[in-house]
């Protein structure tokens, strides 16, 4: 029989790190309506998105005090079933998490629930911005800009899946290796002027299609980078930044903003759909970084916005 407290991670006001609080919070209840599941979080995925909502930076419609996470893995407690979720109603950093059934979805069997935990955030938003968004082709040249992140490796392994030319950028030897792991045809470090050299180079043709995780220092780069009638997905940034506009006119570019909090529920399910595709065929590979106890969100939140991410982060209940 379960107790009615659980360990949890809980925010009680916006503020930095130090405000996510380990307690003994109650145990979920469903309510009275149907469609609702009990899970046991088995690991839960730690995302810049996180950090964002708990800083106060996005505005939504938190209600205090929440427990973070938008990710996770673990068993169904009614049918024992391995699922990874897609957010949940009381929120993953938790030891459980009530959710609806359209927010769980099989776990293959090959994929420890680490790397379910890295699925939903990383992958739905690079399947976003890539075919929803970009509408992107194959034979298409695609560069992720911040490529060895856990949003930055799904971009590179369906891109390469889908037939694209990718390119990718990280800021270590180390993040260069894993996105040409991760089936990057060419790489870049962003933190080198040499390889800034190589890639302006490189790009002299223009690149079709730009996925930028930091807009805020790379974006007016982006626009010279780009070919005419090329396209910019702005996945992520952590302040203003100023561009050329002219940049824009001559190349009759696109540069346009995407968060997967926006995608409707026909969206989610046709993302759902194309990474399930992709797991089965084995295209797609959730690269775990590091595991780290639950107790420890404060330090997740710290390291997942550290220079030199490679991979995803998760804690363990």
């Amino acid at each position: 029989m379960l107790s009615m407290l659980m360990k949890a991670v809980q925010v009680a006001a916006p503020g930095g790190p130090e405000v996510l609080e380990w307690k003994n919070v109650p145990l979920p209840a469903a309510g009275k309506g149907r469609g609702q599941v009990l899970v046991k979080i088995n690991a839960a995925g730690v995302n810049p998105l996180d950090t964002y909502l708990r800083s106060g930076s996005y505005t939504t419609n938190l209600a205090y005090p929440y427990t973070p996470g938008i990710d996770g893995a673990g068993i169904v407690e009614q049918t024992g079933k391995r699922v990874y979720l897609s957010g949940s109603i009381s929120g993953t950093y938790a030891e459980y998490a009530l959710c609806r059934e359209d927010q769980i979805h099989p776990l293959p069997d090959h994929l420890s629930f680490a790397q379910g935990a890295g699925i939903h955030v990383p992958y739905a938003t690079a399947y976003r911005a890539l075919f929803q968004k970009a509408r992107a082709k194959a034979g298409e040249t695609v560069l992720v800009h911040g490529a060895s992140g856990g949003v930055g490796l799904a971009c590179v392994q369906l891109a390469r899946a889908h037939g694209m030319q990718v390119w990718g950028t990280a800021g270590t030897q180390g993040g260069i290796e894993l996105v040409a792991k991760c089936g990057a045809h060419r790489t870049f470090n962003h933190s080198s002027q040499e390889d800034k050299k190589k890639l302006a180079t490189a790009a002299q043709e223009g690149v079709h299609l730009i996925l930028e995780m930091l807009a805020n220092l790379n974006l007016n780069w982006d626009l010279e980078l780009l070919s005419k009638n090329g396209r910019i997905v702005v996945i992520g940034s952590r302040g203003k930044t100023e561009i050329d506009p002219r940049f824009t006119m001559s190349k009759e570019c696109s540069v346009m903003g995407m968060t997967i909090l926006s995608a409707e529920p026909k969206d989610l399910a046709e993302i759902e759909a194309g990474l399930q595709a992709g797991f089965a065929n084995r295209t797609l590979t959730p690269i775990i970084n590091c595991e780290l106890p639950l107790r420890n969100a404060a330090q997740a939140h710290q390291l997942i916005l550290a220079p030199g991410a490679c991979g995803k982060i998760v804690l363990i209940p």
